[in-house]
């Protein structure tokens, strides 16, 4: 076994480096120095045996010690666990704060836009005139049109008037030249006898005056 194993092998041992293999390597080698000094005066038998004490309360102390610090070491490690668990905790109730405000943001945002959209309603809505007097506007053009609906029901009764009147009138002046083309024709027809008449009872009578009876024709 070389050099570096050997102290290696001793680090690991007396573990934090406070000399507790030497320690208990002197009290072991005092103690079996000790057993075997049986012809040594009793005064250096006693010194051994007192340093043997000192080497082995020291040895306690160093149990004790070694046994207290692994019981901090435990306690924070223990500490640690639940400092850890705590963390976790934290974090776990910090995502869900997270997750909150979130969902408060976005209801932050609906009632902002909202907000806004209501304030430029608000605001067109009060452009607007006032109902009372749309309604009262309403009322005048209802009115205004309920009397140019009369009055062009008015018209188109004058003009329907007016237009059996014009027919009564065109029927009238046809039946007034059918009479006068009547009338011209009688009195053609009465001269035209008369002359005829005239002639029989005068032949040269007759025969001068078939001129005039031409002339009558043509006029």
């Amino acid at each position: 076994m070389g050099d570096e194993d050997v102290i290696r092998r001793r680090l690991l041992i007396d573990g934090d480096g406070t000399g507790d293999d030497r320690r208990l390597n002197v009290l072991l080698k005092s103690f079996i120095k000790w057993c075997n000094a049986t012809n040594e005066p009793l005064g250096e038998s006693q010194v051994l045996h007192d340093r043997m004490l000192a080497q082995l309360a020291q040895c306690e102390f160093a149990v004790t010690k070694s046994r207290l610090s692994a019981l901090m070491s435990a306690a924070e490690l223990q500490n640690y666990e639940n400092l850890s668990r705590q963390i976790e905790s934290g974090i776990e109730a910090a995502k869900r704060n997270i997750e909150s405000t979130k969902l408060d943001f976005q209801d932050a945002k609906t009632v902002r836009k909202n907000r806004i959209e209501y304030d430029v309603l608000a605001k067109v809505i009060n452009e607007q005139p006032d109902r009372k007097e749309m309604d009262e506007k309403l009322s005048h053009l209802r009115k205004e049109l309920a009397s140019l609906e009369e009055t062009r029901e008015q018209l188109e009764r004058k003009l329907d008037m007016r237009r059996k009147q014009f027919h009564v009138l065109v029927a009238s002046i046809h039946q007034l030249q059918a009479m006068l083309d009547d009338s011209e024709t009688e009195e053609i027809m009465d001269i035209s006898l008369e002359a005829f008449d005239d002639d029989l009872s005068d032949p040269q009578k007759g025969t001068s005056s078939q001129p005039d009876v031409v002339e009558k024709k043509s006029e």
